[in-house]
């Protein structure tokens, strides 16, 4: 299916699928003839794609998961030994490798960091479901994503030494976030591709489930979070997590919280939260993002800085 970036009407969406459904917007890498290999076609279709969904109030839950038996396998190497040389574009790459993407002090953004930093401003939940291969790109540009859940068939590398790069997409400030700077060391180092249980082990994944299991699992999350929680909790809740990894102290998180437990208390949310609990019954909270999202909560990161 092929959809317009209401924010960009110069965007064809073309190597992903995207669908709403019940509140869950699913974000599908399928690019089949490049087995979802990642392009800067593909990265620009990204980002369109969260910004799309963090726009729109009837998306309450994002999933992205590939389609076939991969999610996304690394960058497209269809360019050979020069498939990282942005220069002139005078070797011969098709014009999508030649897209610049900005610039930050004179060099070429890293459009695996345009796509994660897409992510990581959301105020929408995203889970990842790790469907095949995710290597390179393909795993680092999920790390601000919320929840990864993988299928036994998943594998993980963080392969840049094998290819004498350095990570990329943010990689280096949220991979030891998120499973300890030991682990991270290691994989980046080694550039070996390992499993779903070791994935699990060090908390790149929180769970592991089979094949046919998959969709049906994060399915269920997915609706769990839309239809019996606040919106607007869940996508504060979301910034504040992130955004206070660099508090300098704990008083940070007691100002703000402070000022949002006072302003959410007196809210049309809280009061029905309050009152299913009382009539024992399901919340219908009635509040959506962006539309009933509080302005002053500070954006993760700096919005500034993404686009």
């Amino acid at each position: 299916m092929k959809l317009k970036d209401p924010e960009s009407s110069k965007v064809d969406w073309n190597e992903i699928r995207y669908e709403v459904t019940s509140g869950v917007c699913t974000i599908t890498i399928d690019s089949p003839e490049r087995r979802n290999s990642y392009t800067p076609t593909m990265a620009t279709e990204l980002v369109s794609a969260a910004r799309t969904a963090d726009h729109d109030d009837e998306v309450r839950v994002v999933v992205l998961t590939g389609s076939g038996s991969y999610f996304c396998p690394g960058a497209y190497l269809g360019g050979g030994p020069s498939t990282f040389t942005f220069e002139d574009g005078s070797d011969g790459k098709p014009p999508e490798w030649r897209e610049t993407s900005g610039t930050i002090d004179g060099y070429r953004r890293d459009g695996g960091g345009r796509v994660a930093l897409a992510f990581a401003s959301m105020r929408k939940p995203i889970i990842t479901a790790f469907n095949g291969t995710a290597v390179g790109v393909g795993v680092t540009m999920t790390l601000p994503t919320d929840i990864r859940i993988a299928s036994t068939a998943a594998r993980f590398g963080f392969v840049f030494a094998k290819r004498g790069l350095v990570p990329e997409a943010s990689s280096t400030w949220f991979l030891p976030r998120v499973v300890g700077m030991s682990a991270a060391l290691e994989w980046l180092y080694t550039g070996r591709v390992f499993g779903a249980d070791e994935a699990l082990e060090a908390g790149l994944v929180s769970r592991v489930v089979a094949p046919e299991d998959l969709d049906s699992t994060v399915r269920e999350l997915a609706l769990e979070i839309a239809s019996g929680s606040s919106a607007v909790s869940v996508g504060v809740s979301r910034q504040m997590l992130w955004g206070m990894l660099t508090a300098k102290s704990p008083w940070e998180a007691h100002r703000l919280e402070s000022r949002l437990l006072q302003d959410l208390g007196k809210g049309h949310d809280v009061r029905e939260g309050v009152s299913a609990f009382l009539e024992k019954r399901s919340p219908r909270f009635p509040l959506t993002v962006p539309q009933d999202y509080p302005d002053y909560v500070p954006p993760f990161p700096d919005k500034d800085k993404i686009e």
